[in-house]
């Protein structure tokens, strides 16, 4: 297995056990390798791939949501653009991969944007707030 498959296995769990600043930000960056991939795929018109990535996506931006340390401000900071992420990657999940890869760029597009944005937050989490 690969590391970021087994980071994206263990890390959910983690945020329930309490994850370490370091911990998140691993699970920021694995959520950011899908949501590069998931992009990258719907320029060559695979919709599958843009499907599951997008889920791979959610789940990394839940299992953030779940670890965040509710006091620290740059993961206050980070919580709407994570919660844009599930959203836009909800929209890619009801449109299915029956659709054009053009319809389901878009939100996909947008999902990886806040990912992006959120990840930015969350490389400044201080140990301390965890």
């Amino acid at each position: 297995m690969t590391g970021a498959l087994l980071l994206g296995l263990l890390l959910p769990v983690q945020g329930v056990m309490g994850a370490t600043v370091k911990d998140i930000q691993a699970q920021g960056t694995a959520m950011m390798k899908d949501a590069e991939e998931m992009v990258m795929h719907g320029g060559m018109g695979d919709t599958k791939a843009i499907v599951h990535h997008c889920g791979e996506v959610s789940k990394h931006a839940e299992a953030i949501l779940r670890a965040l340390p509710p006091t620290d401000p740059h993961g206050k900071e980070a919580l709407p653009h994570l919660l844009e992420a599930i959203k836009q990657c909800q929209r890619v999940a009801e449109l299915g991969d029956r659709v054009d890869p053009g319809a389901s760029l878009n939100p996909a597009t947008k999902a990886r944007a806040a990912a992006r944005e959120a990840v930015k937050h969350l490389a400044v989490l201080r140990e301390s707030g965890a």
